[in-house]
């Protein structure tokens, strides 16, 4: 199920497009403010972002800039404001597509169907995902570590995927659990951690390179650097 974020300060609309979104078969969240909106963005993945430009806390030029830095994640802004430099300040930034309040709800569906492809035929195109030496290959089920193969369990590779595609963003335990156990997996939240522990193993203390970082309470991420 694709996620996406609404950033959106007029609460009827928000919670007009959500609702519509669901029915759609998409799982959302929703925030009304724009530093509660980047936090969002920053502490889950999301498929998509719909973005308001007019935010209170901080506007979505902003915070398109703020979440280029970590994210290549699309977004399409939601805006009253129609003058071309508008538009062409929110591309700049970053934006993946733009449309103007009011909008029409199937307008705004087939753009997010649009958008969700493309991300899907990129990903496609370029699959293999990469963290320094670290290289994963989803298609081929393959992980390779300074060029040299490394065996792993199907529950082991899919959590390195799931941390390697979202990389940059940490990853809350109850999350991972949900997309590598599902959700009606009731072991709790340690199997994330043993599991982790087997990665570490095979990746980190045969190369002596840290990939996985612990953030303390919340979960786990892989960064850039």
């Amino acid at each position: 199920m694709e996620r996406i974020l609404i950033i959106e300060d007029e609460e009827k609309l928000a919670r007009f497009v959500e609702l519509e979104l669901g029915h759609e078969g998409y799982q959302v969240e929703k925030a009304l403010d724009g530093r509660e909106g980047l936090e969002l963005a920053r502490a889950q993945p999301f498929d998509l972002i719909l973005l308001d430009i007019m935010l209170p806390g901080l506007n979505g030029i902003e915070i398109l800039r703020r979440l280029r830095r970590f994210s290549e994640v699309p977004v399409i802004l939601l805006t009253a404001r129609d003058t071309v430099m508008d538009k062409v300040s929110g591309l700049d930034t970053g934006a993946d597509d733009y449309i103007t309040k009011p909008f029409a709800i199937e307008e705004l569906l087939a753009r997010i169907r649009v958008s969700l492809r493309q991300k899907r035929e990129k990903t496609v195109s370029n699959p293999c995902l990469e963290a320094g030496d670290l290289m994963l290959d989803p298609l081929a089920r393959e992980v390779r570590l300074n060029n040299r193969s490394i065996d792993l369990t199907r529950r082991e590779f899919d959590l390195l995927q799931v941390l390697l595609e979202n990389k940059n963003i940490v990853m809350k335990r109850e999350l991972l659990l949900e997309k590598i156990w599902g959700y009606d997996f009731d072991g709790g939240t340690n199997a994330v951690d043993v599991y982790i522990r087997y990665l570490r193993a095979k990746i980190e203390e045969t190369s002596g390179q840290k990939f996985i970082q612990t953030v303390r309470g919340v979960g786990y991420v892989i960064r850039d650097e």
